[in-house]
């Protein structure tokens, strides 16, 4: 499937904005089951409940998303439409309930991915689910679950293919990018969000960092310098970006897994995007599509597209 961006969608910029904020996400019902985690805190994750004949997908949301993302309804409701069951587990904090332990999440988070599929894989098994079980991440979800697809390759075989969609590849050259120019309105829209939680997440831990330079952070380098990098252990911003990038495990990938990634996307252009992996992985980089846009059709546009070719991917006889 090739992607073709409508013809009033002409950038990168309205290609990510206008699919994220105005058109219209399905309904999808779904189903909520809150896990206790092995480090004393929670998750929740939305179901979507199939055939357990048919295949299973879980979706892994991206910074400050969720389930209702416009891509994680998009998704979900096709599954819906298929008779196909999927997940999307929720990363700590960002179910609409601040979590109960000191860390949040990261792009690196291969350790919670692996805990997160696992006891989704069990789950499913023991439904006597008899399809094929997938798993596909948009954005930070997709880079943290190219991660542990690489760091993890004989634990990750419990899966039978995998896509990243708009992963950061690159976490330097993309905060670079998300720390300049028309990019700072993608970055004002996470810090307006992660702020807040911060400032809860001090009342439950008082001194886990500092208050005044979280608040007075302008960008996602001071932001992860204060909060993310520490709280995870890294050291530093440049410390995370660089040991948490994905692009360092595609080679490492044993999984079938697509990793998408339009170049004219303002969150990683498409200059610094890999150029090599294993044999494992499909490289596919459209021209078009912005970050998770990839809207199609003429006004007001529909979301039908990615989660499609997501799905395409994952029925292809290999």
């Amino acid at each position: 499937m090739h992607y073709s961006a409508p013809r009033w969608l002409p950038s990168g910029h309205l290609q990510t904005i206008y699919p994220a904020l105005y058109i219209r996400k399905p309904e999808v019902a779904f189903r909520r089951e809150r896990w206790d985690t092995p480090d004393g805190d929670f998750i929740d994750v939305d179901f979507v409940d199939g055939d357990t004949s048919q295949p299973f997908v879980v979706l892994f949301h991206g910074l400050e998303g969720s389930s209702d993302s416009h891509y994680a309804r998009a998704l979900m409701a096709l599954l819906k439409e298929k008779g196909w069951s999927g997940a999307v587990p929720h990363f700590r904090g960002c179910s609409g309930e601040l979590n109960q332990a000191p860390r949040f999440y990261h792009s690196g988070d291969a350790q919670e991915i692996a805990w997160v599929t696992q006891k989704l894989h069990q789950q499913f098994r023991a439904r006597e689910g008899k399809g094929k079980f997938y798993a596909a991440g948009v954005s930070l979800g997709g880079n943290a679950l190219l991660r542990w697809l690489g760091e993890s390759p004989q634990q990750a075989s419990i899966v039978d293919a995998a896509c990243a969609i708009s992963a950061p590849l690159d976490l330097a050259q993309g905060g670079a990018s998300l720390s300049s120019g028309f990019n700072m309105v993608y970055t004002k829209m996470f810090l307006k969000t992660l702020k807040p939680k911060c400032l809860q997440k001090l009342h439950q831990f008082p001194g886990l960092f500092n208050r005044d330079a979280m608040l007075n952070a302008k960008n996602l380098y001071e932001f992860d310098n204060v909060v993310t990098a520490p709280l995870h252990g890294y050291l530093d911003t440049e410390d995370y970006w660089n040991r948490a990038s994905a692009k360092h495990v595609l080679e490492d990938i044993r999984v079938p897994t697509l990793v998408m990634n339009a170049k004219n996307d303002p969150f990683l252009p498409g200059q610094h995007l890999p150029s090599k992996a294993s044999r494992h992985v499909t490289l596919d980089y459209p021209q078009h599509g912005g970050h998770v846009g990839f809207a199609v059709g003429s006004l007001p546009g529909s979301l039908h597209w990615l989660p499609q070719k997501i799905l395409h991917f994952f029925e292809q006889d290999r």
